[in-house]
């Protein structure tokens, strides 16, 4: 072992290349992995809030109809959300559950959008948050336009059918059809409309994250057969399409990266360990000459490799978790409270790099094993 601290000295260039190579594939590592959670819920945060992209609806829709006017004309029974959530493993393909009600609606002379909405059902162990906001009983928010039509002001008394409601919103200007509807629970808009415990639709969000030339509809619709057989579902293309592609996209990233990187490092660390045994050659020889058998002289090489491999695993831990720990807040900033220091990435770079550094050492060992010391020494 004081010979291997000795060489490395002696040679401090090639030592300090083939260190910072295995620190530059631990960095990426560590940083990668102690920021992938954080990663991970900012992907799914953003093609979260693309929006819900399933609608299911009554099976005796007439689908004309639902798409000239936004809504389907038939109704369903408000419990065909819940035994749609308890079906065992249907989160795994729905999820982001929304009952709602909606109905046309004449308040004050202006025609508008009655939308009464339930609070989302998600899958308990993932603990997602709920999607859309938050309406207290008693309540409702108007859309844009119904609040600049009818000149209301949050604190506003409005009646809806037989109930007085308080207007706690006036939503901004969206831009669609949401700027003439009127928000409100769907206890309230059920009571309001005369349709005691009535849904029309469902809004969910699909987890397949399949893109359309994959079939994610006849998954969705074989599933939701066996549970609501009385329902269809209807996917927003489009906007799954877009969903499917950007998580698709982050994963294959990272795909792409780590085995390059691997390679890059491996040939890296082989080529420095390659010009390594080409200098000491006549050292070699010497020890060979000595009497040094094939597995000692190998033994130089790999156990070399396996020094700088922890030296490596060491500096790359504490530069890629620095790195990750201090800019990754800014790069994350909505999960950035997941990245955190993870000591365990320490125990398995102080493991896994000197077998990788001996690994890629392999070639350039046999290759000193190899050589025929009467040979090296009458080259010298």
């Amino acid at each position: 072992m004081n010979l291997i601290f000795k060489e490395l000295w002696h040679r401090k260039t090639n030592s300090l290349l083939s260190l910072l190579g295995l620190a530059g594939v631990v960095a990426f590592f560590v940083g990668f992995l102690t920021t992938a959670e954080a990663a991970k819920r900012e992907t799914l945060r953003i093609t979260r809030d693309l929006g819900f992209n399933l609608r299911i609806i009554p099976k005796a829709t007439n689908m004309d109809r639902y798409w000239f006017d936004g809504y389907s004309d038939q109704t369903m029974p408000e419990d065909a959300v819940e035994r749609l959530a308890a079906q065992e493993g249907i989160f795994m393909s729905y999820n982001h559950l929304m009952a709602s009600l909606k109905q046309p609606y004449l308040l004050d002379g202006a025609d508008v959008i009655l939308m009464g909405v339930a609070p989302t059902l998600t899958s308990a162990d993932k603990k997602k948050r709920p999607m859309g906001f938050k309406i207290e009983t008693g309540t409702i928010q108007v859309g844009y336009q119904v609040a600049q039509r009818l000149s209301l002001k949050p604190g506003r008394s409005v009646r809806v059918g037989t109930s007085e409601f308080t207007v706690s919103k006036c939503l901004v200007e969206n831009g669609t059809e949401q700027d003439v509807y009127v928000y409100g629970t769907l206890a309230d808009i059920q009571t309001a409309l005369g349709l005691p415990g009535e849904i029309n639709e469902i809004k969910a969000i699909d987890c397949l994250c399949l893109t359309s030339d994959e079939e994610p509809v006849a998954i969705l619709r074989e599933e939701l057969a066996k549970v609501l057989p009385e329902a269809r579902v209807i996917q927003d293309r489009v906007q799954a399409d877009a969903r499917a592609r950007q998580r698709q996209m982050v994963e294959g990233k990272f795909g792409f990266l780590i085995p390059f990187l691997l390679i890059v490092s491996a040939v890296w660390v082989g080529v420095m360990a390659a010009l390594n045994v080409r200098e000491r050659r006549s050292e070699l020889g010497i020890l060979r000459a000595l009497g040094y058998g094939s597995v000692p002289i190998a033994g130089i090489i790999l156990m070399k490799a396996v020094v700088l491999g922890i030296g490596g695993a060491v500096v790359g831990f504490f530069l890629g978790n620095g790195l990750a720990v201090s800019v990754g807040p800014g790069i994350f900033k909505v999960t950035a409270k997941a990245i955190e220091t993870d000591w365990t990435l320490l125990g398995y770079a102080v493991l896994g790099a000197p077998v990788f550094a001996a690994m890629a050492s392999f070639v350039p060992a046999m290759q000193a094993v190899a050589q025929d010391p009467a040979l090296t020494l009458r080259e010298e």
